[in-house]
Protein backbone atom coordinates (compact mmCIF):
# COMPACT_ATOMS: atom_id res chain seq x y z
CA UNK A 1 0.00 0.00 0.00
CA UNK A 2 1.49 3.35 -0.98
CA UNK A 3 1.62 6.40 1.89
CA UNK A 4 -0.36 9.23 1.00
CA UNK A 5 1.24 12.98 1.29
CA UNK A 6 -0.67 13.03 4.62
CA UNK A 7 0.39 9.65 5.99
CA UNK A 8 3.83 10.73 5.12
CA UNK A 9 3.52 14.23 6.95
CA UNK A 10 2.01 12.50 9.93
CA UNK A 11 5.16 9.93 10.32
CA UNK A 12 7.31 12.98 9.52
CA UNK A 13 5.83 14.82 12.86
CA UNK A 14 6.11 11.89 14.85
CA UNK A 15 9.92 11.15 13.86
CA UNK A 16 10.56 15.09 14.21
CA UNK A 17 9.28 14.66 17.84
CA UNK A 18 11.49 11.87 18.88
CA UNK A 19 14.22 13.43 17.81
CA UNK A 20 13.43 16.89 19.05
CA UNK A 21 12.97 15.14 22.53
CA UNK A 22 16.84 14.15 22.27
CA UNK A 23 17.89 17.63 21.43
CA UNK A 24 15.92 18.86 24.64
CA UNK A 25 17.29 16.11 26.42
CA UNK A 26 20.74 16.93 25.90
CA UNK A 27 21.20 13.87 24.17
CA UNK A 28 21.78 14.96 20.99
CA UNK A 29 24.15 18.52 21.16
CA UNK A 30 24.39 21.91 19.52
CA UNK A 31 26.53 21.05 16.86
CA UNK A 32 26.47 17.66 16.79
CA UNK A 33 26.63 15.57 13.29
CA UNK A 34 23.07 13.14 13.22
CA UNK A 35 24.27 9.36 13.18
CA UNK A 36 24.06 7.53 9.35
CA UNK A 37 20.67 7.56 8.70
CA UNK A 38 20.71 3.38 9.21
CA UNK A 39 21.82 3.90 12.11
CA UNK A 40 18.72 6.53 13.21
CA UNK A 41 16.69 4.12 11.54
CA UNK A 42 17.70 1.16 13.14
CA UNK A 43 17.85 2.98 16.55
CA UNK A 44 14.26 4.84 16.15
CA UNK A 45 12.54 1.70 14.32
CA UNK A 46 11.69 3.55 11.33
CA UNK A 47 12.31 3.87 7.71
CA UNK A 48 14.41 5.72 5.55
CA UNK A 49 11.54 7.60 4.24
CA UNK A 50 10.05 8.08 7.50
CA UNK A 51 13.45 9.20 8.92
CA UNK A 52 13.63 11.94 5.95
CA UNK A 53 10.02 13.20 6.20
CA UNK A 54 10.81 13.75 9.63
CA UNK A 55 14.87 15.66 8.81
CA UNK A 56 12.72 17.73 6.97
CA UNK A 57 9.98 18.50 9.76
CA UNK A 58 12.91 19.42 11.96
CA UNK A 59 14.86 21.70 8.79
CA UNK A 60 11.43 23.42 8.84
CA UNK A 61 11.55 24.44 12.98
CA UNK A 62 15.12 25.22 12.53
CA UNK A 63 16.75 22.68 14.65
CA UNK A 64 18.29 20.52 12.10
CA UNK A 65 20.91 21.98 9.79
CA UNK A 66 21.93 20.14 6.28
CA UNK A 67 25.28 21.26 4.49
CA UNK A 68 27.06 19.57 1.95
CA UNK A 69 30.09 17.74 2.66
CA UNK A 70 28.74 17.88 6.45
CA UNK A 71 25.52 16.08 6.48
CA UNK A 72 23.05 17.34 8.80
CA UNK A 73 23.83 18.06 12.57
CA UNK A 74 21.99 19.85 15.43
CA UNK A 75 21.71 23.83 14.79
CA UNK A 76 22.06 26.13 17.64
CA UNK A 77 19.62 26.88 19.67
CA UNK A 78 19.70 30.35 20.99
CA UNK A 79 23.06 31.85 18.54
CA UNK A 80 26.46 30.65 19.48
CA UNK A 81 28.25 32.39 16.56
CA UNK A 82 31.65 33.89 17.49
CA UNK A 83 30.28 37.34 16.45
CA UNK A 84 27.31 37.65 18.12
CA UNK A 85 26.94 41.48 19.59
CA UNK A 86 27.65 39.79 23.01
CA UNK A 87 31.12 38.50 22.36
CA UNK A 88 31.83 41.57 19.88
CA UNK A 89 31.18 43.53 23.43
CA UNK A 90 33.27 41.19 25.07
CA UNK A 91 36.67 41.35 23.10
CA UNK A 92 36.21 45.01 22.82
CA UNK A 93 35.76 45.68 26.78
CA UNK A 94 37.58 43.06 28.98
CA UNK A 95 35.72 44.02 32.04
CA UNK A 96 33.03 42.23 30.66
CA UNK A 97 35.10 39.29 31.25
CA UNK A 98 34.34 39.44 35.18
CA UNK A 99 30.55 39.73 34.55
CA UNK A 100 30.91 36.42 32.74
CA UNK A 101 32.45 34.95 35.82
CA UNK A 102 29.89 35.83 38.08
CA UNK A 103 27.52 33.92 35.78
CA UNK A 104 29.45 31.05 35.06
CA UNK A 105 29.73 30.88 38.94
CA UNK A 106 25.89 30.79 39.19
CA UNK A 107 25.33 28.58 36.37
CA UNK A 108 28.36 25.99 37.03
CA UNK A 109 28.03 25.87 41.06
CA UNK A 110 23.86 24.81 40.57
CA UNK A 111 25.53 22.32 37.29
CA UNK A 112 27.74 20.72 40.05
CA UNK A 113 24.80 20.27 42.30
CA UNK A 114 22.65 18.76 40.11
CA UNK A 115 24.77 16.74 38.60
CA UNK A 116 26.23 15.04 42.01
CA UNK A 117 22.40 14.38 42.77
CA UNK A 118 21.54 13.00 39.84
CA UNK A 119 24.08 11.68 37.55
CA UNK A 120 24.11 8.27 36.31
CA UNK A 121 26.94 5.70 35.89
CA UNK A 122 27.49 6.42 32.55
CA UNK A 123 27.70 10.52 33.15
CA UNK A 124 30.08 9.63 35.75
CA UNK A 125 32.17 7.96 33.23
CA UNK A 126 32.06 10.33 30.46
CA UNK A 127 33.18 13.30 33.63
CA UNK A 128 36.34 10.85 34.43
CA UNK A 129 37.23 10.66 31.34
CA UNK A 130 37.29 14.77 30.90
CA UNK A 131 39.14 14.80 34.27
CA UNK A 132 41.81 12.51 32.75
CA UNK A 133 42.33 14.11 29.53
CA UNK A 134 42.44 17.25 30.93
CA UNK A 135 45.19 15.98 33.68
CA UNK A 136 47.00 13.85 31.25
CA UNK A 137 47.21 17.01 29.33
CA UNK A 138 49.39 18.96 32.15
CA UNK A 139 51.23 15.83 32.86
CA UNK A 140 52.58 16.08 29.69
CA UNK A 141 53.42 19.28 29.35
CA UNK A 142 51.01 20.56 27.09
CA UNK A 143 51.74 24.25 26.42
CA UNK A 144 48.72 25.43 23.75
CA UNK A 145 46.60 27.53 25.68
CA UNK A 146 43.70 26.95 23.52
CA UNK A 147 44.11 23.38 23.22
CA UNK A 148 44.22 23.37 27.43
CA UNK A 149 41.18 25.79 27.04
CA UNK A 150 38.98 23.36 25.03
CA UNK A 151 40.18 20.24 27.83
CA UNK A 152 39.29 22.48 30.61
CA UNK A 153 35.79 23.77 28.96
CA UNK A 154 34.92 19.72 28.34
CA UNK A 155 35.43 18.73 31.63
CA UNK A 156 33.12 21.55 32.95
CA UNK A 157 30.34 20.70 30.12
CA UNK A 158 30.76 16.89 31.06
CA UNK A 159 29.45 18.27 34.81
CA UNK A 160 26.59 20.19 33.63
CA UNK A 161 25.36 17.26 30.78
CA UNK A 162 24.92 14.94 34.16
CA UNK A 163 22.82 17.64 35.88
CA UNK A 164 20.16 16.55 33.22
CA UNK A 165 18.63 19.89 33.25
CA UNK A 166 18.42 20.52 29.54
CA UNK A 167 17.72 24.28 30.23
CA UNK A 168 21.03 24.53 31.93
CA UNK A 169 22.78 22.17 29.46
CA UNK A 170 21.39 24.24 26.58
CA UNK A 171 21.75 27.60 28.21
CA UNK A 172 25.49 27.12 28.89
CA UNK A 173 25.89 25.03 25.38
CA UNK A 174 24.68 28.90 23.64
CA UNK A 175 27.38 30.34 25.77
CA UNK A 176 30.06 28.10 24.47
CA UNK A 177 32.31 31.02 22.63
CA UNK A 178 31.86 33.45 25.64
CA UNK A 179 32.81 30.39 28.35
CA UNK A 180 35.67 29.38 26.06
CA UNK A 181 36.93 33.27 25.98
CA UNK A 182 36.95 33.18 29.92
CA UNK A 183 38.36 29.60 30.34
CA UNK A 184 41.06 30.96 27.43
CA UNK A 185 41.75 34.00 29.83
CA UNK A 186 42.18 31.93 32.96
CA UNK A 187 44.79 29.35 31.10
CA UNK A 188 46.72 32.21 29.56
CA UNK A 189 47.28 34.18 32.80
CA UNK A 190 47.26 31.87 35.28
CA UNK A 191 48.70 28.14 33.94
CA UNK A 192 52.33 29.92 33.73
CA UNK A 193 52.34 31.32 37.06
CA UNK A 194 53.40 27.79 39.58
CA UNK A 195 51.30 29.40 42.44
CA UNK A 196 48.26 29.49 40.63
CA UNK A 197 48.42 26.64 38.37
CA UNK A 198 48.75 24.23 41.59
CA UNK A 199 45.62 26.13 43.06
CA UNK A 200 43.42 25.30 40.14
CA UNK A 201 44.40 21.59 39.74
CA UNK A 202 43.36 21.65 43.63
CA UNK A 203 40.19 23.17 42.61
CA UNK A 204 39.33 20.82 39.74
CA UNK A 205 40.23 17.61 41.80
CA UNK A 206 37.84 19.07 44.58
CA UNK A 207 35.46 19.58 42.10
CA UNK A 208 35.85 16.07 40.10
CA UNK A 209 35.40 14.27 43.52
CA UNK A 210 32.66 16.40 45.05
CA UNK A 211 30.22 15.30 42.29
CA UNK A 212 31.88 11.75 41.82
CA UNK A 213 31.40 10.83 45.44
CA UNK A 214 27.90 12.96 45.03
CA UNK A 215 28.01 15.54 47.30
CA UNK A 216 25.64 17.87 46.30
CA UNK A 217 26.68 20.80 48.83
CA UNK A 218 30.17 20.60 48.63
CA UNK A 219 30.29 20.18 44.40
CA UNK A 220 28.55 23.26 44.30
CA UNK A 221 30.79 25.09 46.57
CA UNK A 222 33.86 23.28 44.84
CA UNK A 223 32.23 24.61 41.41
CA UNK A 224 31.45 28.33 43.07
CA UNK A 225 35.11 28.92 44.83
CA UNK A 226 36.99 27.44 41.89
CA UNK A 227 35.30 30.70 39.79
CA UNK A 228 35.69 33.02 42.41
CA UNK A 229 39.54 32.06 42.97
CA UNK A 230 40.10 32.90 38.92
CA UNK A 231 38.32 36.22 39.27
CA UNK A 232 40.18 37.36 42.53
CA UNK A 233 43.54 36.07 40.28
CA UNK A 234 42.61 38.15 37.16
CA UNK A 235 41.87 41.17 39.50
CA UNK A 236 44.99 41.04 41.26
CA UNK A 237 47.23 40.52 38.08
CA UNK A 238 45.20 43.42 36.30
CA UNK A 239 45.83 45.64 39.31
CA UNK A 240 49.64 44.62 39.37
CA UNK A 241 49.55 45.25 35.79
CA UNK A 242 47.91 49.00 36.02
CA UNK A 243 50.79 49.63 39.24
CA UNK A 244 53.17 48.83 36.64
CA UNK A 245 51.94 50.82 34.09
CA UNK A 246 52.09 53.64 36.72
CA UNK A 247 55.15 53.18 38.23
CA UNK A 248 56.64 53.25 34.40
CA UNK A 249 54.81 56.77 33.49
CA UNK A 250 56.93 58.04 36.31
CA UNK A 251 60.03 56.93 35.58
CA UNK A 252 59.44 58.22 32.43
CA UNK A 253 58.86 61.39 33.37
CA UNK A 254 54.86 61.50 33.08
CA UNK A 255 54.92 63.51 36.60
Amino acid sequence: MVESVEQRRQVGDVVADRIEKLIADGVLKVGQALPSERQQCEKLGISRSALREGLKVLRGRGLIKTEQGRGSYVASLIGNRADTPMMHLFSSHPRTLFDLLEVRALLEGESARLAALRGTDADFVLIQRRYDEMVAAHGAGVKDPEALAHLDHAFHLAICDASHNPVLVHTLQSLTSLLLSSVFASVQNLYHRPAHKRQLDRHHARLYHAVMERLPTQAKRAAIDHIHSIRDDLREIENEEQRLERATMRLDGWQ
